[in-house]
């Protein structure tokens, strides 16, 4: 499935439990606490989680990916990870459009995430999408850092 027809370059695929190993390590590469491959395959096995993977240039790749778990018709968005190597090439926007698309198929009307207050770049990414600021919370991460908390009508 191409998410983008702008770049043909980027694939994307839903997770299997194969994948897991692949997606803790990359988490890991991304975020002071990566989740590890238990925690990641119990997403990928839960049926209320969507779990995207994109691949940028290199088939069955894992360059990126997108974990979303809905419930009623709300959706939140648990990590979007994308390898350091590959940011900056459309890959965090391509598993962002791909997942708003799934979830207003599936009867979604309200995306809900939280990114880190001083992360500039997932910011910009998300009001491109005509995200919301709605909240703050500070010291929401384990590291200490506060959290603006987004929301996006689908």
């Amino acid at each position: 499935m191409q998410a983008m027809p702008d770049n043909d370059s980027i694939a994307l695929r839903i997770a299997v439990s194969d994948d897991t190993g692949d997606l803790a390590r990359l988490h890991a590469r991304c975020f002071p606490r990566g989740w590890d491959e238990t925690s990641i395959g119990t997403f990928v096995a839960n049926p209320a989680c969507m779990v995207f993977i994109a691949s940028a240039g290199e088939a069955n790749a894992c360059h990126g990916f997108l974990i979303a778990r809905s419930a009623s018709s709300e959706a939140e968005i648990l990590t979007l990870a994308v390898d350091p190597g590959h940011r900056h090439k459309g890959v965090a926007r391509a598993l962002l459009a791909a997942t708003i698309a799934r979830l207003k198929l599936t009867g979604i009307t309200q995306l809900f995430l939280e990114v880190e207050s001083d992360n500039e770049a997932a910011e910009c990414l998300y009001r491109g999408f005509g995200a919301k600021s709605v909240g703050h919370r500070p010291a929401y991460y384990e590291h200490g850092a506060d959290a603006s908390i987004f929301s996006l009508a689908l």
